[in-house]
């Protein structure tokens, strides 16, 4: 099954995506005038401000959580399992060189980021409680089934919900953080399964604001927690940093030749480890968190777009370098080891056994804002699908949904622990799972790349002071709509 399973993540995250990815992010990269890169310091600016500010300059704006909580649900629900066990994989099997094609695939993201949560907050639907929400789904039917006159829009839209929905039943979060628990605390992974199930309940039950107050609270200080280790074993072994660049400079290009327990891994393996963990960590492409963004109180598209380019950027040059760089310092990468089993392994090495209940609890906190996050998506994906229905039978099936919401992952683990199920085996499924819709989501948005740039120009002439302010520019849907019912 394993080799069924990595021969179709091969296929799916082979030439035809890879090419894809990087067409779609070097054509808004340079349509855009490299804006992720050089309005890069006007991005952290205005993200970081924002953080250390009470006063929201959007309160009078519609939407359902502020900025910030958008934000912070996203990262939650990016920065997760992903950045330990995921990048702690891509280098198992495609060498440290999988860390150089990871950190291209981020900074082309930055700008698919910022286009996808551009269009979907420009696209967004106000639902019958009076709260906006928007996704890949409502771009569809509204830019490519509306505006463009595409009649098979859904076929697209089902594709891409029926990709992420499949996460749904094949979910990486509970199994990572019960293998973390019982490899560390030496209880059972079903145990470890069934208790973090609860906590997820917990959080999802007030719904996407509750969830959105949570991760505020939760997501800066489980970075923070998780870099302060990850930089002390760093610095503490600063000398060995020229080899960790060698390893993964050479080893982009050249591929990495077999070595302890690392089996070696050709070229083209590596860049395709290095791209799918990329995307399965920071979700640029995978249309994912543009979703939560949507939701989020705030005057002008691309305002709320930055924030997602901010997002790759914390997920991966920071977090995703920070397990990366651990794991090669310390010389755990070539142990034979993967997935988050590596990752606690350089942290145990670098810090001793404080190291490993750091980690297994930074999995906790990272798997729990990931898993409740990824709730917000697939509700509003259902908020979409059930538009047309009552607001009593709408409310009754997202409530359903609710309870139902943890039970997939408890169950993955007793599949995993009854039949011997390896943890890369697992990663596969997430490579599977994330490749349909990325592919489906990037040719949408570049089907739709006039809107954004519209948008980016509009937002560039009012708040960079580049070009002259259109006063009579639309920059959400639904005003061009009410407009044309006058």
């Amino acid at each position: 099954m394993g080799n069924i399973l990595e021969g179709l993540s091969a296929f799916l995250w082979g030439l035809p995506l890879i090419v894809t990815m990087v067409f779609v992010g070097l054509y808004f990269t340079i349509g855009s005038k490299f804006f992720q890169l050089a309005y890069l310091p006007h991005i952290l600016k205005e993200t970081f401000s924002n953080m250390f500010t009470k006063k929201n300059t959007n309160d009078d704006s519609k939407g359902v959580l502020t900025s910030f909580e958008a934000v912070t649900t996203a990262i939650g629900g990016s920065v997760g399992v992903a950045n330990i066990g995921g990048v702690a994989t891509a280098i198992a099997v495609g060498g440290p060189g999988a860390i150089l094609w990871m950190w291209l695939t981020a900074l082309l993201g930055m700008i698919i980021k910022t286009v996808e949560v551009t269009l979907s907050v420009y696209y967004r639907s106000t639902d019958y409680d009076g709260k906006p929400y928007g996704g890949p789904t409502f771009y569809m039917e509204k830019g490519l089934g509306e505006e463009k006159n595409f009649k098979y829009w859904m076929i697209p839209a089902v594709i891409f919900g029926f990709g992420i929905f499949s996460t749904f039943f094949i979910t990486l979060q509970n199994y990572t953080i019960s293998e973390a628990l019982s490899s560390t605390f030496n209880v059972g992974m079903i145990p470890a399964s069934i208790f973090f199930s609860i906590l997820v309940y917990i959080v999802v039950y007030g719904g996407i604001k509750h969830i959105g107050k949570v991760a505020s609270k939760i997501v800066p200080f489980m970075v923070l927690f998780y870099l302060i280790a990850g930089l002390y074993i760093i610095l503490s072994n600063i000398t060995e940093i020229g080899s960790v660049f060698s390893l993964i400079f050479t080893g982009a290009f050249g591929g990495t030749a077999a070595v302890g327990g690392f089996a070696g891994a050709a070229v083209a393996q590596v860049i395709r480890m290095g791209m799918a963990r990329s995307v399965y960590s920071n979700e640029a492409g995978w249309g994912t968190s543009a979703m939560v963004h949507s939701t989020a109180k705030v005057k002008h598209p691309v305002k709320q777009g930055i924030w997602g380019a901010f997002e790759v950027f914390m997920d991966t040059i920071i977090v995703s370098t920070i397990t990366a760089f651990t794991i090669i310092i310390t010389g755990k990468w070539s142990s034979g080891l993967s997935g988050a089993e590596l990752t606690l392994s350089a942290f145990e090495a670098g810090i001793g056994e404080t190291g490993r209940i750091i980690i297994t609890l930074s999995i906790l906190l990272f798997g729990l804002t990931t898993l409740t996050g990824w709730y917000s998506y697939y509700e509003i994906l259902l908020r979409h699908l059930f538009k047309n229905r009552q607001a009593k039978i709408k409310d009754n099936l997202l409530k359903g949904f609710m309870y139902l919401y943890p039970i997939p992952g408890t169950l993955m683990v007793v599949y995993a622990v009854t039949y011997g199920l390896p943890g890369q085996t697992v990663w596969y499924f997430a490579d599977i799972s994330s490749a349909i819709p990325t592919f489906i989501n990037v040719v949408v948005i570049l089907l739709l790349s006039k809107q954004f740039f519209r948008l980016l120009s509009d937002y560039k002439a009012r708040y960079l002071g580049i070009g002259k302010v259109d006063p009579n520019a639309i920059l959400f849907y639904e005003d061009k709509q009410k407009d044309k019912k006058l």
